[in-house]
């Protein structure tokens, strides 16, 4: 029977001393993350209150449009975690290069990378977003830090989560032993752990697609589409429902609570690049995260977190939740 009111840090703690799991500097880490995505939480939730809504009227590096709440959160993660001296640098979707931690601060071993906040197109529309993340462990056998300590392929993650900030906040994570869910108790002002051993049914009837694309999209992801529209008629004989929040966190939260397959797949408007989505800062972590729950996660030809990375803000397509259907549409790319 699962005891009542286990904080998150209790739990990092057990993870770290009961199961020797994590490290000490990775617990530590890992709790002052979770007190950022608290602070991102409250500008979040104040709204038009805080004066965060809008256009910064800026672009980040991928050419996006900078809202006032990106900023905030981009930063806000930067000053919680760049003095604790558990890390040596953080990478983000907002910023070109690496942020080094500076030289007053103690260089910790682990390298965090983010995307600090996920959907944020829906944050004038208060729908939920949220903040994703993942980290590495600096390689050994150099001093300093180069962009290349953080071209390690997703399976080399020793820690993965993200924040949703919806009607509760709610932080889910793993350390490789699973996905556990904690919810912000805004009374005590910590997280709860309020689900663990969190798994995705194998089956579904459920799929979550931009259904505006169709037209760009590769046969194989045309086919697998086409006879979930076809319903209890069709090959699949059952009816599909789609979803689609138009945030990564949103729609990859509830396939983890119910089930469903989430993709974002290459298209041929810009066949150049492999995908939309961010390797590094959300298929690996959200990838690592599916699989711990007993799903799957492909780029439609190869599993994501094998991807050896080459440049920071690497693209992909992604294909990941319950596990059947992904290998389903997987199959399609190789026709098999």
């Amino acid at each position: 029977m699962k005891q009542k009111n286990i904080s998150l840090t209790r739990y990092l703690v057990e993870q770290q001393r009961v199961d020797g799991l994590i490290p000490g500097q990775l617990r530590l880490l890992l709790e002052v993350v979770a007190r950022a995505c608290k602070r991102i939480a409250l500008a979040v939730n104040k709204g038009e209150l805080g004066e965060v809504m809008g256009s910064a009227g800026t672009e980040n590096i991928q050419g996006e449009v900078q809202k006032k709440l990106d900023i905030i959160a981009n930063e806000t993660l930067i000053e919680a975690n760049e003095w604790g001296g558990h890390l040596a640098a953080m990478a983000s979707e907002e910023m070109e290069g690496i942020y080094l931690v500076p030289n007053r601060y103690p260089l910790g071993e682990y390298l965090l990378m983010f995307d600090p906040l996920d959907g944020s197109s829906n944050i004038d529309v208060n729908v939920s977003i949220g903040t994703i993340f993942s980290v590495l462990k600096k390689p050994e056998g150099h001093p300093g830090v180069t962009e290349d300590d953080f071209m390690q392929p997703g399976n080399q993650q020793v820690a993965a989560g993200y924040c949703i900030y919806g009607p509760q906040t709610t932080l889910v994570l793993t350390v490789g032993d699973g996905v556990a869910m904690f919810t912000l108790d805004r009374e005590q002002g910590s997280f709860v752990l309020t689900r663990e051993n969190v798994r995705i049914p194998e089956d579904t009837k459920e799929f979550a697609i931009n259904m505006s694309n169709m037209r760009h999209w590769d046969e194989p992801v045309k086919r697998y589409i086409d006879e979930c529209l076809q319903g209890k008629e069709g090959p699949r004989g059952k009816d599909f429902n789609m979803r689609w929040i138009a945030s990564m966190v949103s729609d990859v939260h509830r396939i983890l609570c119910r089930g469903g397959v989430f993709m974002y797949p290459w298209d041929k408007r810009e066949p150049n690049k492999p995908g939309k989505l961010r390797l590094m800062y959300e298929a690996n972590p959200m990838g690592w995260l599916v699989e711990q729950a007993g799903g799957a996660a492909t780029n439609g030809r190869q599993r994501i977190l094998d991807i050896q990375p080459t440049q920071l803000h690497e693209r992909v397509s992604v294909i990941l939740g319950s596990k059947n259907e992904v290998e389903r549409v997987t199959s399609y790319h190789s026709g098999t």
